[in-house]
């Protein structure tokens, strides 16, 4: 057996150099994620490599930890984490099954067990993503069935390593609460990556991206009126990076289209078809302090649209 290993020809042949190119350009910015997810897939190539010269060390534990803010790309680093492990064979489909704690905790005894124990057969060579796992814990509450869910989710971790990856998710600071109620648990996620806040440069790249995806640009004017509008609604309620700037961009092609509209005795050009203008922005809502899609009949404190 040869006791050289060209790690360069293993990352070419195994695929996961288009994961990772196609990471950085599906996501603008987190490059300290991208920079974790591919340490992780350089520790996944030498283990192989040590492998293969018969170097008995212990198999990596895959379990994660994936927090931060809502639309910080957490699901989408989720979905690529996944296919590289599946190209590394590490995992034998590569799929992700996405589940909250209603997918997994039962309202009466002997109900969580086989819904926790159906959605991990469903994650069977692959990765089952929990979102907002913190809510399978609920401190004080004697009739609650979470704990259940989570001394079934660490068993299974750990006699069923080989065949699946748990990714918890959520807020960062009760997830932090949620691994110290449960060391057991904390003590099976080999990696906790957090996911910064996109800068308002970045959400303005993100933007501009997604408008270009559906044949949109902004005009010059348009630009600096949006960057107005993402300081603007940074300081509003339920602010979800990403998925706030998707729906910022539904509503600018509702407000141009109308604007248009108006119009309707003036041919149009292409070019008005393409552009969203300085007014398409400013008449947004935002500018008026108003989540924009909320219903104005509930506070802002309890409204639970996202915009």
């Amino acid at each position: 057996m040869s006791s050289l290993i060209d790690l360069a020809a293993s990352f070419e042949s195994s695929g996961v150099a288009d994961v990772l190119q196609g990471l950085d350009e599906e996501l603008i910015g987190l490059r300290p994620v991208k920079t974790r997810i591919r340490e992780i897939a350089a520790l996944l190539l030498v283990d192989q490599a040590r492998r293969q010269l018969d170097l008995v060390s212990t198999a990596p534990s895959l379990h994660m930890s994936f927090t931060g803010q809502p639309g910080t790309g957490k699901t989408t680093v989720a979905l690529r984490m996944s296919l590289i492990l599946h190209r590394l064979g590490y995992l034998r489909k590569g799929h992700v099954v996405t589940v909250t704690r209603d997918d997994l905790v039962g309202q009466y005894v002997g109900h969580t067990a086989p819904k926790t124990k159906e959605m991990i057969k469903r994650a069977h060579g692959g990765v089952l993503f929990i979102d907002e796992a913190y809510y399978l814990y609920k401190p004080g509450n004697e009739r609650d069935y979470g704990g259940e869910a989570i001394e079934i989710l660490l068993q299974e971790m750990e006699s069923q390593r080989n065949d699946f990856v748990v990714i918890f998710a959520g807020y960062k600071d009760k997830m932090d609460d949620f691994y110290l109620s449960n060391p057991g648990l904390s003590s099976r996620v080999a990696h906790h990556i957090d996911f910064p806040d996109y800068t308002e440069s970045e959400l303005l790249q993100i933007t501009t991206l997604l408008l270009h995806q559906q044949n949109y640009e902004f005009s010059a004017d348009a630009v600096d009126a949006f960057r107005a509008y993402i300081a603007r609604r940074r300081q509003l309620p339920f602010f979800a990076n990403a998925r706030s700037m998707r729906n910022a961009v539904d509503r600018l092609r509702l407000r141009q289209a109308n604007r248009l509209f108006s119009q309707m005795h003036t041919p149009v050009q292409r070019t008005d078809l393409v552009t969203i203008e300085a007014g398409d922005v400013l008449s947004s809502r935002v500018f008026q302090g108003v989540v924009e899609g909320a219903d104005p009949s509930i506070p802002l404190t309890e409204s639970p649209t996202l915009s």
